[in-house]
């Protein structure tokens, strides 16, 4: 299998995304290949500073990079030497003979987004990709999207993404039957504006999938569903609250027990440990864009290395599941089922003009 890393982004790059990848080494096949794409000299100090000779890695360079503050779809244009412009193409079927099989980014999300639909294009049916980010919570593992691919959806998309989140829990999780619950300010059915009843509406009449209805904020993390959809304003500040949220409260415990008793507090550390490791988003690694015409893999701008190499091992797995090829299907299913819908109305329509 082969990953196309953007090596210039994020928080900590270059540095942190080389160091992963090389830490990913350790459990890649023989014939697998990562090309890191972004300053080739830095790249090498990085490389040659670890004493990496591994055949397995190749360099290609890359002469621009965008910052986090600029304009995604702008800086996509305007920089096409960039590491994430030339990541997007090697990922690409259309403008790559031979496309790598995953890209991974941990830079500007907007850009990754941009770059990865203007070349890689979107898979057959989706009207707009999304970010599906898998959520640690107490009783397993939930899928949010969209976490910041798309901040103004239409109700189609929504229902796309309820659809595409499914799959993924399916294939990559899997959960057999996943819950699905749309977002909102309250479960009573009067709640929500006019568009998410109408995506309520169509899930509902959706074949063969496990609508539950809404979910608030605080049910998240209790277990009352697998995948929850969203916009992706909503859902990006819903992550970031929760990240925040979860590492101010570790440490808020872990400060108290050590002033009420320091032998307590290295008791306690390691299941403080484990409990930090279900919780840490680095150990859960980067999310995709589902929809895209390949497998882009998006990434904190805060990445560590470990959080890239855990990157590099769930794509694997979203590759060897099929998770793209399942989405197909399962979106053509939806698309029948409206199909049929219009026409079903649009008949009744005329049938009901006739007989006045």
């Amino acid at each position: 299998m082969r990953f196309a890393i953007d090596a210039m982004g994020g928080d900590d790059a270059p540095d942190a995304i080389v160091r992963g990848c090389l830490d990913a080494l350790s459990f890649l096949e023989a014939d697998d290949r990562i090309l890191l794409i972004g300053d080739e000299s830095v790249i090498r100090d990085i490389m040659h500073e670890r004493g990496v000779r591994d055949g397995r890695i190749q360099v290609m360079h890359a002469s621009q990079n965008i910052e986090m503050h600029e304009t995604p779809v702008e800086a996509v244009r305007s920089k096409p030497d960039s590491s994430i412009v030339r990541m997007a193409l090697m990922g690409s079927a259309r403008k790559t003979p031979d496309p790598w099989d995953v890209v991974i980014s941990a830079g500007n999300t907007g850009a990754c987004v941009s770059a990865a639909t203007m070349h890689m294009k979107r898979l057959p049916g989706v009207h707009r990709p999304g970010i599906g980010c898998v959520i640690p919570a107490l009783h397993g593992p939930v899928v949010m999207c969209d976490v910041g691919a798309n901040p103004e959806p239409r109700p189609q998309h929504l229902a796309q993404y309820a659809l595409m989140a499914e799959v993924y829990a399916q294939k990559v999780l899997h959960i057999d039957h996943p819950r699905v619950a749309l977002m909102n300010i309250g479960s009573e059915e009067s709640k929500g504006t006019g568009m998410i009843k109408e995506v309520r509406d169509m899930l509902r009449s959706t074949p063969k999938l496990n609508m539950i209805g809404y979910v608030e904020g605080r049910d998240l993390f209790e277990g009352k569903a697998d995948v929850v959809v969203t916009d992706g304003f909503v859902g990006n500040i819903t992550l970031k609250l929760a990240e925040g949220l979860a590492k101010s409260l570790f440490s808020t415990i872990a400060h108290e027990v050590f002033d009420y008793d320091p032998d307590l507090a290295l008791q306690l550390q390691p299941v403080t440990d484990r409990l930090f490791k279900k919780n840490d988003y680095h150990e859960y690694g980067g999310a995709p864009l589902l929809g895209v015409n390949g497998v882009c893999m998006i990434c904190h701008g805060s990445s560590q290395p470990r959080t890239i190499a855990a990157t590099i091992r769930n794509a694997r797995e979203y590759v060897s599941r099929g998770v793209n090829q399942a989405i197909v299907q399962r979106l053509s299913q939806l698309d029948e089922h409206l199909h049929h819908t219009e026409e079903t109305v649009q008949t009744e329509v005329e049938l009901g003009g006739a007989k006045r």
